[in-house]
């Protein structure tokens, strides 16, 4: 059983290319390029080093909340 570290790059048969974002002795956690995260018994999964880089994402805004409207008697 091979323990990866976070920031590693994998890649697993079904999902491709992805980042190890938790690994431990019971799980592994791999956010995927395409399919986003996805958990996996840490002695089941069966994963490749990969030498792709991970794609840059967009950083996530906040809408604006609307304005208050006063209350008119």
């Amino acid at each position: 059983m091979r323990l990866y570290s976070i920031g590693d790059r994998v890649s697993q048969l079904q999902y491709g290319a992805g980042t190890v974002t938790a690994a431990n002795d019971i799980h592994t956690t791999i956010d995927f390029d395409d399919h986003g995260c996805r958990t996996f018994s840490t002695p089941l999964v069966k994963l490749e080093r990969s030498t792709t880089l991970a794609p840059v994402r967009a950083k996530a805004t906040r809408r604006k909340a609307a304005p208050r409207r006063v209350a008119t008697a």
